[in-house]
């Protein structure tokens, strides 16, 4: 892109357009300013520029062995033209001026430019219209950084003349700011008035600090702002008019808006995001567009329940969850009804029966007969309001959402309006049930909704003492089941094995472990796959960066913190070893520039690091550096036989070490007779200080060496030249691999089908706390890693399960497309409730599922959906709704579950097609 650049800038211009934009994103701050261009044109003019650099072409002219690219493609790109991304249809009759498409997406309509960058090109091209946009701070922290391609759009409302305006102000602008701005709009003075949040059309809060932040004010996309004029008349009146509702119907209420901005994506080719200003809103003839045909399913005089859910820009997440909860029948039922006596408006938790009130609503709509694609925009302002981290319209969690919405729709219909406080008792020895009820009876004394009626059940936890073997029972409700993914109790795991004695080469074990072991569980396998001696032990080290990350001493660090990525090494040494260091030998080479073929970029490091022991007890010189070296590098060193020069194998290596004790330490002595006829010459060795500083080895034979009395370690680096590559063959420590390899073992693993009752038994099986979340022990006094069981105890009327395809480790996320294979009809979990003496068989029936296709991030939701009074299943794909066959249901993208109970007679008598597909899924026990 830089040779591009070139030329097409002036030739008095030095910097390359490259460095304009890594200089940009470097200093990038809160206020700078980025340019929307959109993608079409930015693609074309990338074409052109790199067509230009790798065919030399320039201005459109081609070389005869470039004729096979079009002169078209090759033509210099018109004006700057972002006319693809105006809503000219608004933005017309707009006061808010040039307007945005309202489902634009980052990296696929569009392009964030840094503003250098953003000149350069208007200043070659032209065009425009110019859109600028400022960088502000988001997040929880507000350290981030992202680009506000949306500002909020307010509605204003005027009172108590009822005029009504539309405002664009970011999310950082103060209330000092709209108060300046509204008082301009309606021609006031700001004596004049006073502003409400009028969120729903209630006077929720004053906008009285004018420091405070729209952002701090949780105001959002689309928001009603009150702009309440001060006079005799109205003053004391307004108020109750407006706090009780009474409005609604009046004057004051708005339409759905003409114009809205949902926007996902980051800044481009950077490390920032840009964000739409929580923008979740649809045109308002969108419904009528989409209305006719855009369904696969015609509704109008079909069964109640087809109605599909428009997509406001990435809310598929929100989509399929909202179509499982609205199609779970007692929910349906409890909010066709009239539930508002139920509302606990007074709960600190909830959300003063607002989530509940707007769920209801959206609801009612998806089951009203004959209904067009719903728009669920008000459900989305009102989880906007209440869960920030569901603003806007980038992609989330679709499971967290319904985590969110089960629990804050319980919290708005908990039946309980002062909560008792109840002191839970130890168990001591009491009969399971007697503890059971009586901590279910707690439960419920302070949280009973319809929520907790349907969907929660209770959990066993067992925890035991590993030192006082005092045991603790509890327990405990639960919404849903988390269920790993995990498809066997053992897991393969390949370490390269070193020795610190120059006896042979490193070889690569791979060897079979507990998926949940311990580090000491690896050293056991390893040791006895590479026929350890009584007198050796292993080191563990993980590998990063050609470099030693870390040693894995401590044999308790669980094998599930190594990830299948790392790269593991082992190395044998002495095991009687006391008052010693350890020396690690660090590769380097030199990294050769892309111009000058003389030129280089330094000594990078390469390979693995080896790893020999150092007593401290003896006086350490150079030479005696350069003899351990020499000894830890012997196997790889090459042998002439017959004129030819070939790579020492083991038994070379082996013969190598015999020479090794009487030659090496004095390498002027050369081959000294030995049958290596590549003379020990002084290695180019580099010693790390304990100030840091680089001590060359090869100067002074028996100088003494100072060691760092504060580190364990000793660093040396040996920087390999061509010559020196010349007599050793390193491909031995290059290619490292990894713990576990992406190959033949993992696609066999993954194309053999996972039970869901596999998933379930590696939930309930019982392991170890993490470090991080060791347990107090009342009896011992200390935090102690106590071993943890879970069983199920009491499961609810409507189980909901979510399969973890999402897994997270240091820098990485990533998803499981495992195969689940869950059953469909008699999910039989009789054997799996701990409490016995309940006789009443746990058949459970599959009646919904959430779907995720894609990977981490940039994915979609969809759902299927069994009606039951149909017996029919169906697809939602956000407004597209279509029939699908049961055997379809069952994919590798099955995310969340819903599974109800069948009644006992049911169970009972199930018989035929149902025991015909149960007994293929049945558990083995």
């Amino acid at each position: 892109m830089a040779e591009v650049a070139r030329q097409l800038m002036p030739e008095e211009e030095k910097q390359t357009i490259r460095d304009i934009a890594v200089a940009a994103e470097a200093q990038t701050k809160v206020g700078d300013t980025f340019y929307l261009i959109t993608q079409r044109w930015w693609q074309d003019w990338l074409e052109y520029v790199i067509q230009n650099q790798t065919g030399n072409v320039n201005d459109g002219s081609s070389s005869e062995q470039h004729g096979s690219v079009s002169s078209s493609a090759l033509k210099r790109p018109s004006c700057i033209d972002n006319s693809d991304l105006i809503d000219e249809s608004v933005s017309e009759d707009s006061a808010l001026g040039i307007e945005l498409h309202d489902t634009l997406v980052e990296g696929t309509d569009y392009i964030l430019l840094p503003q250098e960058v953003w000149n350069q090109l208007y200043s070659w091209y032209g065009g425009g219209p110019v859109l600028a946009r400022k960088v502000i701070n988001t997040g929880l922290s507000q350290t981030e950084l992202s680009v506000e391609v949306y500002p909020l759009r307010l509605q204003l409302h005027l009172m108590p003349k009822g005029d009504r305006s539309a405002l664009r102000i970011s999310k950082k602008e103060t209330i000092g700011e709209l108060h300046r701005r509204a008082c301009e709009i309606f021609d006031l003075t700001p004596k004049q008035v006073s502003i409400w949040d009028y969120f729903s059309h209630q006077k929720h809060a004053l906008m009285n600090d004018m420091e405070k932040t729209l952002d701090d004010a949780n105001i959002q996309m689309d928001q009603d702002i009150l702009v309440e004029v001060i006079t005799s008349k109205t003053e004391g009146s307004m108020g109750s008019s407006q706090e009780n509702g009474s409005v609604h119907n009046g004057s004051l209420a708005a339409g759905p808006s003409q114009s809205n901005f949902p926007a996902s994506g980051g800044l481009s080719a950077s490390k920032y995001s840009s964000r739409n200003g929580n923008s979740e809103s649809q045109i308002q003839n969108l419904n009528t567009e989409r209305a006719s045909g855009s369904s696969g399913v015609s509704t109008r005089g079909s069964s109640c329940g087809l109605t599909g859910l428009l997509n406001l820009g990435n809310t598929c997440f929100m989509n399929s969850a909202i179509q499982c909860l609205v199609h779970t029948p007692e929910f349906a039922r409890y909010f066709r009804e009239d539930y508002h006596q139920e509302i606990n408006r007074h709960n600190p938790l909830g959300m003063v029966g607002e989530l509940a009130l707007a769920f209801g609503d959206l609801l009612r709509k998806l089951w009203a007969p004959g209904r067009a694609p719903v728009a669920p925009r008000p459900f989305k302002a009102k989880l906007a309001r209440f869960a920030p981290q569901f603003s806007g319209c980038s992609q989330h969690d679709s499971q967290e959402l319904l985590a969110f919405l089960l629990d804050g729709l319980h919290e708005d219909l908990n039946r309980v309006k002062h909560k008792p406080y109840i002191k839970s008792r130890d168990a001591d020895g009491r009969p399971d049930e007697e503890v059971a009820d009586e901590y279910w009876a707690n439960h419920i004394a302070r949280n009973d909704s319809i929520i907790v009626d349907v969907c929660q059940g209770q959990y066993k936890s067992t925890l035991v003492c590993p030192v006082c073997n005092k045991v603790s029972v509890t327990f405990d409700p639960f919404m849903y089941l988390s269920l790993p993914l995990q498809p066997a109790t053992s897991r393969s795991m390949t370490v390269t094995v070193f020795t610190c004695d120059g006896s042979a080469l490193p070889a690569a074990y791979t060897i079979t472990v507990p998926k949940l072991g311990r580090c000491r569980d690896l050293v056991q396998a390893l040791s006895n796959a590479c026929s350890l001696q009584l007198n050796e032990k292993l080191l563990l080290a993980e590998i990063r960066g050609h470099l030693i990350y870390r040693f894995l001493e401590d044999p308790l660090i669980s094998l599930s913190s190594i990830k299948d990525d790392d790269h593991l090494t082992a190395y044998k040494i002495p095991k009687t070893l006391k008052n010693t260091k350890f020396l690690q030998l660090i590769h380097r080479r030199e990294e050769q520039g892309t111009g000058n073929a003389q030129s280089t970029l330094g000594w990078k490091p390469y390979g693995t690091p080896l790893v020999s022991p150092i007593s401290c007890d003896d006086t350490i010189t150079r030479s005696d550096i350069q003899r351990i070296v020499h000894t830890m590098l012997s196997p790889m060193l090459r042998t002439k036989i017959s004129g030819t020069t070939s790579t020492t194998g083991a038994s070379v290596a082996a013969s190598s070490q015999s020479h090794t004790d009487s030659n090496v330490a004095d390498p002027a002595k050369g081959d000294g007779g030995s049958s290596k006829s590549v003379s020990l010459q002084k290695l180019p060795l580099q010693l790390v200080d304990e100030n840091n500083a680089c001590i060359d080895l090869t100067l002074g034979d028996d100088k003494v060496v100072k060691l760092s009395s504060s580190s364990m370690s000793v660093l040396v680096f040996v920087d390999w030249s061509q010559k020196l590559l010349g007599s050793y063959d390193t491909s031995h420590i290059e290619n490292l691999p990894e713990v576990c390899k992406s190959g033949h073992v993992n696609k066999k693993a993954r194309n053999e089908p996972l039970s869901l009752y596999t998933c379930l038994e590696a939930f309930l099986r019982e392991e170890p706390l993490v470090p991080e979340d060791m347990w107090y022990c009342p009896q011992c006094k200390e935090r102690r890693q106590a071993s943890k069981k879970l069983d199920l105890w009491r499961l609810p009327e409507v189980l909901v399960i979510h399969l973890k395809r999402f897994s997270y480790s240091r820098s990485m996320k990533h998803k499981l497309d495992t195969f689940v294979n869950f059953p469909i009809h008699d999910f039989d979990l009789t054997n799996y409730v701990a409490n016995k003496n309940n006789t009443r068989r746990q058949i459970y029936e599959l009646y919904a599922l959430t779907n995720h296709y894609g990977g981490m991030g940039s994915g979609h939701y969809t759902a299927h959906i069994k009606l039951l009074d149909e017996n029919r299943w169906y697809n939602f794909d956000d407004s597209h709704i279509s029939l699908i066959n049961e055997e379809d249901v069952k994919s590798a993208a099955a995310y969340v579950l819903f599974y109800k109970r069948v009644n006992s007679d049911r169970s009972s008598a199930s018989n035929g097609v149902y025991s015909a597909v149960s007994s293929q899924n049945l558990p083995s026990n």
